[in-house]
């Protein structure tokens, strides 16, 4: 498990800018749940989460359309809830950096690492904000 002091200033990127972090399996279960959208970022110390997921993250929330709830785990941290957030992930296999967005419960996008790696900041928000108009 990585130290506090080491994941909390990744974390603070999100959180900053309205993302609700997710440290157990019942907060993650309330959260996809609920009626409407919410994304789940699942943020990593890796160099692509830093260079490109997190910053695509919050440059798609400028779009028109967006989640309802913002959610985050941070994978090697929040350990109980990231196992759970990847059960709700299914058939995905577990990925980290990842990004998931769900509608009234279901699943229905999902940003794997291979689609994150080597993609810059403004693709990621470009792929995550077309998700956002068609199910927003």
């Amino acid at each position: 498990m990585y130290p506090a002091e080491m994941v909390n200033p990744m974390k603070h990127e999100l959180t900053s800018v309205g993302f609700n972090n997710l440290n157990n399996a019942a907060a993650v279960d309330a959260a996809v749940s609920k009626e409407g959208t919410t994304l789940v970022v699942v943020n990593s110390v890796c160099g692509c989460a830093a260079g490109s997921a997190r910053p695509g993250v919050k440059m798609s929330l400028h779009n028109d359309k967006k989640p309802t709830n913002l959610t985050t785990v941070f994978a090697g941290f929040d350990v109980e809830a990231t196992q759970q957030a990847r059960n709700h992930f299914l058939p995905y296999p577990p990925s980290s950096p990842a990004v998931a967005l769900f509608k009234d419960g279901k699943l229905v996008h999902f940003v794997e690492r291979h689609h994150i790696e080597g993609q810059s900041a403004e693709m990621i928000a470009e792929n995550l904000a077309a998700a956002y108009d068609e199910f927003c």
